[in-house]
C-alpha cells in the first residue's frame, strides 16, 4: 500500500503573476484541465490513493475544484496554512495529524514521472528519517543544488550551490514524522532547511531518478510543461 502523499500547494506563485493574481498556481489550465488534476492522475496511476493538499493562498479555490477526490477514486484531505505563512516545512508540521508517521511529499508545481512505489520502498528500507529524490541535472533546467555520490546525499544547499553539485532536488521526498519533531509548530520553516539538517545528521537517504522533471513554477517552465502534457495526452 502506498503512503499518503502531501502536496505543497500553498505558495504565492509571484513569478507567474499576473496569471496567479486571481487563481492559485495549482489551477492553471493545461490541456483543458487544472495542473493539480494532472498531478493527481499521475499519482493515481502509481498506486497512490490518499493525498493531503497543504494549501494557503487562494486555497479554497483548490478545494472547490478538486473536492474530496471521489471522481478520481482517491481520498483527498486539506490542511490550510491559516493567516500566518508557515513555509513548506511548517505546512507539513501543521498537516502531521493528517499525514501519519510516514509519508511522501511532492512540490505542488512539479510533474514527476518516476517510480513512486520503488522510491517508497527505498525510503522504508533505508531506515532514515527522510529521503530525497535527485536528478543529474548538470545545471541544465535549473541550478543544481545537491552533491550526491555512492547513493548518499553528501551536501544540499539551494541558497548557495557549489560548482561540484551536479544533481538537483527532484521535487519528491519522503519523511517520517520524527524528522519534524525538533521544529516549533508556530515558527515558519522551509523544507529545504529540514533536508539540510537531516543531511548534517546523516538521516537523509538519496534516490536517483533517470527521467527529467517538469515544473510550472516559472513562465518558461509552465510553457514547457504545457507543450509536453498537451502532446502526451
Amino acid at each position: 500500500m502506498m503512503l499518503t502523499v502531501a502536496i505543497l500547494a500553498g505558495g504565492l506563485a509571484t513569478r507567474l503573476r499576473p496569471l496567479t493574481e486571481q487563481i492559485p498556481k495549482a489551477l492553471l489550465e493545461i490541456d483543458g484541465k487544472p495542473f493539480i488534476r494532472h498531478q493527481l492522475e499521475l499519482l493515481k496511476r502509481n498506486g497512490v490513493s490518499r493525498v493531503v493538499l497543504c494549501v494557503g493562498h487562494l486555497g479554497e479555490q483548490i478545494r472547490e475544484a478538486v473536492g474530496t477526490g471521489g471522481t478520481l477514486g482517491m481520498e483527498i484531505a486539506y490542511a490550510f496554512d491559516g493567516s500566518t505563512p508557515r513555509g513548506t516545512g511548517g505546512a507539513l508540521i501543521h498537516a502531521l495529524p493528517l499525514l501519519g508517521e510516514r509519508f511522501l511529499v511532492l512540490h505542488g508545481d512539479a510533474y514527476l514521472e518516476c517510480d513512486y512505489p520503488a522510491i517508497q520502498s527505498a525510503f522504508l528500507a533505508s531506515g532514515k528519517l527522510g529521503l530525497m529524490t535527485v536528478f543529474r541535472n548538470n545545471g541544465q533546467w535549473d541550478r543544481s543544488n545537491v552533491l550526491y555520490g555512492d547513493g548518499r546525499i553528501l551536501r544540499y544547499d539551494k541558497a548557495q550551490p557549489t560548482a561540484d553539485m551536479a544533481y538537483i532536488d527532484y521535487g519528491l521526498g519522503a519523511l517520517r514524522a520524527a524528522a519534524l519533531s525538533a521544529y516549533p509548530a508556530d515558527v515558519a520553516v522551509d523544507l529545504a532547511v529540514i533536508y539540510q539538517d537531516l543531511v548534517g545528521r546523516d538521516q537523509l537517504a538519496g534516490y536517483e531518478v533517470e527521467r527529467r522533471f517538469y515544473e510550472i513554477g516559472s513562465p518558461a517552465g509552465l510553457a514547457e510543461t504545457r507543450r509536453y502534457l498537451s502532446a502526451r495526452f
